[in-house]
């Protein structure tokens, strides 16, 4: 199968908070982080989220450091214990893009052994 990916994607075991921008929920909700590349993330959650909504996200990324992203949700797919969601990084800086392709060499590296 051909790959549509942009970015190569890694798992992480992290939990993000997501708020929605736009104000009409405040609600706070966890996340399980099923890939993640420089580009955008995946995970699961048993909330609801909408589709084409952009929110805030904190990251907590394998050196326990937190990444403050934005994301825009682009897939939404139902699944067992909730939904699993596909979400495009939006504005984020080069800086922390750079932190996610370092973390997947040293992966890469790590598995080569």
């Amino acid at each position: 199968m051909l790959e549509k990916r942009k970015s190569k994607r890694t798992e992480l075991l992290s939990k993000i908070i997501l708020k929605r921008l736009d104000g009409s929920k405040v609600e706070e909700a966890t996340i399980d982080i099923s890939d993640v590349s420089k580009s955008g993330v995946g995970f699961t959650s048993r909330k609801a989220l909408s589709i084409g909504a952009v929110y805030e996200a904190y990251l907590t990324i394998w050196t326990r450091e937190v990444i403050h992203a934005f994301l825009e949700i682009v897939r939404i797919e139902k699944v067992d214990e909730g939904y699993s969601y596909g979400a495009i990084f939006i504005g984020m800086p080069e800086m922390d893009a750079a932190r996610i392709e370092t973390y997947q060499t040293v992966d890469e590296f790590n598995n080569l052994q």
